[in-house]
């Protein structure tokens, strides 16, 4: 049979146990306060790092690229995308895909701290957040937009000053065009940024929102789709005929021979019957970026080149 002996608990006794709970109670509250230190060391170090500069960017959207390069941040640019060409600089960085098809393995290969994306790159976001690397939504708007990027990737980038700058100077030359052209009649002119050639199928011009609609009414012009409350219109013959432009400005990428002779199929349209049509080439006219006032003003002066006799 066990048998059971009881213990007697002195005074004494209850004193070391007493002292015994007061030293664990102290080294508990010791390792609670290191633990907090860790923890506050640690928090600190990651607010730096969000706030340190990025020294290696990837950027997907060629508007931004430019952007990146005129604020000074260009030599800290590791990759663009399949579609970058300018500036000229870009032609000898690695490519990462584009808006459909970003190659997320590679762009985590290259080690970035900052990736500027499409601000509709939803999934490539989430990637990206969950992998701990730094993301710049660029989204669409109109000139205004555009120099408010370019401010806040100057802000990002530890850029501001040169950022502001140059926003700064494209705000002044929009000012200046508008100044030259005010007070001329404004034709009221479609702005087309694609079709298929040799026919007027699958044609695409600037609807009544975004920066080649700002382009247009900045440079003296009236956009016949002003009241598309969007950036682009697909127009049909019917459409074309029903807008009436007096004046038509076709955008091209690059220097290559255009066919102009299937805008004869819609004769009754006012810019045919006067023969008002006119091709600019290049990628500045396409590019939201820091060339805006540039492209602007070769509008302006295909629509009234008077405005700019005499001037550079």
């Amino acid at each position: 049979m066990n048998t059971f002996t009881a213990t007697k608990v002195t005074k004494d006794d209850t004193k070391v146990t007493m002292r015994a709970q007061s030293r664990w109670r102290d080294g508990a509250m010791a390792r609670r306060t290191f633990c907090t230190g860790l923890s506050i060391v640690a928090i600190g170090w990651a607010v730096l790092a969000a706030q340190a500069p990025p020294a290696r960017i990837i950027s997907l959207v060629p508007a931004a690229t430019e952007m990146l390069f005129a604020v000074g941040a260009g030599p800290r640019v590791v990759a663009v995308s399949s579609y970058d060409h300018e500036p000229p600089d870009v032609e000898r960085l690695p490519r990462v895909g584009a808006l459909l098809d970003p190659d997320l393995e590679r762009i985590l290969g290259l080690r970035p701290d900052l990736v500027v994306v499409y601000g509709t790159q939803h999934d490539l976001q989430q990637q990206l957040t969950r992998a701990a690397i730094p993301v710049f939504a660029y989204k669409h708007g109109g000139l205004a937009e555009v120099t408010s990027t370019i401010r806040a990737l100057g802000t990002r980038t530890a850029a501001a000053a040169r950022a502001n700058d140059v926003a700064a100077a494209i705000e002044r030359d929009l000012s200046t065009i508008r100044a030259r052209v005010a007070g001329r009649p404004r034709p009221r002119t479609l702005l087309v940024f694609g079709r298929e050639p040799g026919t007027l199928r699958n044609l695409y011009a600037s609807g009544g929102i975004g920066f080649m609609h700002d382009m247009l009414e900045v440079a003296g012009a009236v956009n016949v789709f002003a009241g598309e409350k969007r950036e682009s219109v697909q127009a049909s013959s019917e459409t074309l005929l029903a807008a009436a432009p007096e004046v038509i400005i076709e955008l091209h990428y690059d220097d290559g021979a255009v066919d102009l002779s299937a805008w004869r199929a819609l004769p009754a349209l006012p810019a045919v019957r006067t023969n008002r049509i006119v091709v600019l080439t290049g990628t500045d006219l396409i590019t939201a970026g820091p060339r805006v006032a540039m492209a602007t003003e070769r509008i302006a002066r295909a629509l009234h080149p008077d405005a700019f006799a005499g001037a550079k």
